[in-house]
């Protein structure tokens, strides 16, 4: 098991934690999806490195940004 952690832009409720925990759910080797409004935390578990670029395409497939690392 892999954790990934990344830092979501422009949430503001909790329907924003959902469009992103949906589509970063979508991402290929994702097992679990943990979203923080407070914070804008991201933290993904999965079976396998995970493609950067797809988690961050996931995000802004849901409408939302990743900050810079």
């Amino acid at each position: 098991m892999t954790t990934s952690t990344y830092t979501v832009v422009g949430m503001t409720c909790g329907h924003c934690v959902s469009s992103v925990t949906e589509e970063v759910s979508q991402v290929p080797g994702v097992t679990d999806v943990d979203v923080d409004l407070a914070t804008g935390g991201l933290t993904i578990t999965s079976d396998s490195t995970l493609d950067d670029a797809a988690v961050r395409a996931a995000v802004e497939e849901a409408g939302y940004s990743v900050a810079a690392h």
